[in-house]
């Protein structure tokens, strides 16, 4: 990651300090489940506070020795230095051991890899619009809190946010009762299909986003499953709105971090180096398989 190849795209980066590839202690310190299959972890130093320094959008390796590793998006705010958070989905071997574990559990974690949104070039000053869809509000929330955190520093803040029914909305207690209190802050929530005691918005994300019918004056940041994104994007673009206003992050297929292993090439650009944020129009320079 040393060699990232991010900078010209006007995307925050930072150094990973000179020993990014060697794994630190962290300790779980708390666990809150957000939907059958996810849970917010909280990781602390053994000494307290974060692991390493960080910007919105960049991930971390988590390893469990004799279980595996995995790279996860850090889901916190760098704004707060008390602990870091990794909202997971139980989906593979490593994963459905970390949802069975207790508070106190020891891991190890490196990083950070890879490039992150740009909240101090190109999002300052903007109006913003955040979708997703699923568990891709998990790395969109680091960004979200990072902009509250500095409100003075971004215009208006609209949040989309769906999933399939109600009980997957993950982070729900502050898109219902924190991010909508702020200023200038609007969260809109939608679910694929109607269910008992919903009374809110039913509709696939990208059908909603069309319906919502935002300004053009907006920066858009785009994260959820690939057939989400192309569909919203689409939408975005029936709207007026340009791929150069939207920012996506690619976060599958991702395994060393360094792109030494190869799983994450896409044409030219390995997703844990050039990514995983990128500017949608950079997108059309890469094959369809992404």
């Amino acid at each position: 990651m040393c060699e990232c190849s991010c900078g010209h795209n006007g995307h925050e980066h930072i150094h990973e300090h000179k020993d990014a590839l060697m794994p630190v202690i962290g300790v779980v310190t708390s666990i809150r489940i957000d939907t059958p299959d996810v849970k917010t972890f909280r990781v602390t130093a053994p000494e307290g506070g974060i692991c390493f320094d960080y910007v919105p959008g960049q991930c971390a390796m988590l390893s469990v020795p004799g279980v595996g590793e995995a790279m996860f998006s850090i889901t916190s705010s760098p704004t707060n230095k008390d602990y870091m958070e990794f909202s997971i989905k139980k989906c593979g071997t490593l994963t459905d051991w970390l949802h069975e574990i207790e508070p106190e559990q020891q891991l190890t974690i490196r990083g950070p890899y890879g490039n992150g949104f740009p909240v101090e070039a190109d999002l300052k000053g903007q109006n913003l619009l955040f979708i997703a869809g699923g568990i891709g509000l998990a790395p969109l929330r680091s960004v979200i809190n990072y902009c509250l955190n500095n409100r003075d520093s971004y215009g208006s803040i609209d949040i989309v946010y769906g999933a399939r029914s109600s009980s997957d909305l993950v982070h729900i207690e502050e898109l219902k009762t924190v991010w909508p209190e702020l200023k200038d802050t609007n969260v809109h929530l939608t679910i694929d299909r109607p269910e008992e005691g919903w009374d809110g918005h039913v509709g696939f994300v990208p059908s909603y986003v069309k319906e919502l019918d935002f300004s053009l004056d907006k920066t858009v940041l785009l994260c959820g499953p690939p057939i989400m994104i192309k569909f919203t994007l689409a939408s975005l673009q029936e709207i007026g709105f340009d791929k150069t206003q939207v920012f996506t992050t690619m976060e599958l297929k991702m395994k060393c971090g360094v792109g030494k292993c190869g799983r994450c090439n896409i044409g030219s650009k390995y997703v844990c180096k050039d990514g995983p944020v990128f500017r949608c129009d950079e997108l059309d320079e890469l094959p369809d398989e992404y």
